[in-house]
């Protein structure tokens, strides 16, 4: 049913399974009164329980925390921070930077995209594999069509935030789930084909959410914020220093390829 008929079973109300705010008396989040319920919930904990409706154990809660811990970088060159920097340069406000900052996070190539596609290819691949597919096979198909989201790294193959991950996972015993030895399979076979085909950041951290239990959407939800942290001190670091000040370019810095330079001819 479209049209008319079906948007009017919803004129005037809001279905809803998540929660409702009922002001001046309580806030209900999943069916649980938030004040009293889940009042004592770590951030991230409720933030997750809010995307999985599912609770999660202490140490898959360290893991994840890790997750945007250890990309947090407050480089003001990096694609995303340079968008906050820019904002703050110009004085605009942190939430106006900050959000479209995070906006521009979700770029295909070494953005929220490659995450997301680097957990869907995981995934469709164990099951494949438990329906007896090869490895190898699954990785010759896949790269018919598309790349391998979550190998590789433009600039430098070798990705420093993994080690540390890793060493978390491990200290969790959390290291050796099902997609973890899946993505370390697939990276040995991508590197004898090219060296710098790498398991990188997006790829770790796609298998480790994929053995926690993250379907795509909801990994793709999660990793929303993973870059904010850096963002702020490069805001307020442009914000601080000489409005327009940050990266400011010399006309010999553009390179123009229009027509050459010609006289303005002013109207009668």
């Amino acid at each position: 049913m479209n049209g008319p008929q079906f948007l009017k079973q919803y004129v005037g109300q809001l279905k809803t399974r998540m929660g409702a705010c009922f002001p001046g008396q309580r806030a209900v989040f999943r069916g649980h009164d938030l004040h009293t319920d889940l009042r004592h919930m770590d951030w991230i904990e409720l933030y997750v329980y809010g995307i999985t409706g599912r609770h999660f154990s202490p140490e898959q809660l360290r893991l994840l925390h890790g997750m945007w811990v250890y990309t947090s970088y407050p480089d003001a060159r990096i694609w995303n921070n340079r968008v906050a920097a820019l904002a703050g340069s110009v004085r605009s406000t942190p939430a106006l930077g900050l959000s479209a900052a995070l906006a521009v996070s979700e770029a295909v190539i070494y953005g929220g995209q490659s995450y997301v596609r680097a957990i869907d290819f995981l995934i469709q691949a164990r099951r494949r594999i438990q329906h007896g597919a090869k490895v190898l096979d699954i990785i010759k198909n896949e790269i018919k069509d598309r790349r391998i989201y979550g190998f590789g790294r433009p600039l430098n193959s070798q990705d420093e935030r993994n080690p540390w991950l890793m060493s978390l996972a491990k200290e969790l015993n959390l290291d050796g789930g099902p997609h973890v030895r899946l993505a370390g399979e697939v990276e040995v076979i991508l590197l004898s084909k090219n060296k710098k085909l790498r398991m990188n950041y997006a790829g770790l951290m796609a298998a480790f959410a994929a053995d926690i239990g993250f379907s795509a959407r909801e990994f793709q939800t999660f990793v929303f914020p993973a870059f904010l942290a850096g963002m702020p001190p490069c805001f307020i670091e442009a914000a601080e220093r000489a409005e327009g000040a940050l990266f400011p370019l010399t006309c010999a810095d553009v390179l123009y390829e229009g027509r050459a330079k010609r006289d303005w001819i002013t109207s009668p």
